[in-house]
């Protein structure tokens, strides 16, 4: 059983092993295991992971079973429209997926912004179960880019967006 909490500077290194593994399973097939490696050590480091944890107005939780964290996720209000919360990181450990755990976690993030009017995130148009996720959850394909993660990355992204209650 995961209860989902808000993250602390003590679960950064299960963070980071739990992102390593999930990204290496998910998309070591999509985008090959050295570019994987590589974004692993750069946009999941635990210094990144940190930046994250203590990001003004962001919410980053983990879903905790008391012995191992087996979910994250991190959200934030969008730098550009505060009215729209992106959505950053939604991860599960392989082994510990479909139990319940993105559900979880994808229902407090829905919680975590009240003046937020929309949620947005990008998703790999080859990251099929994802989409099916997000979009079982109400998400919506709004729009098509090269840059998901990061600008000039040259990775395919899907835009997802969905409205939030009170809307």
């Amino acid at each position: 059983m995961f209860f989902v909490r808000t993250a602390m500077e003590t679960d950064i290194p299960a963070v980071c092993a739990l992102l390593s593994e999930t990204w290496h399973a998910t998309y070591d097939e999509i985008l090959g295991p050295e570019k994987v490696e590589t974004i692993v050590n750069s946009w999941l480091s635990h210094e990144a992971v940190l930046r994250r944890l203590r990001r003004p107005h962001g919410e980053f939780l983990v879903a905790d079973s008391g012995t191992m964290i087996g979910g994250m996720a991190f959200a934030a209000p969008d730098k550009n429209n505060a009215e729209i919360v992106n959505l950053s990181q939604l991860y599960v450990l392989p082994g510990c997926q479909r139990q319940g755990i993105g559900q979880q976690l994808f229902a407090e993030i829905e919680t975590c912004f009240p003046n937020a009017k929309r949620l947005a995130l990008e998703v790999l148009p080859q990251n099929a179960s994802a989409i099916r996720f997000y979009e079982a959850h109400g998400m919506r394909e709004v729009g098509r880019h090269d840059e998901c993660g990061a600008p000039g990355s040259g990775i395919p992204a899907i835009r997802m967006e969905k409205d939030l209650p009170g809307v």
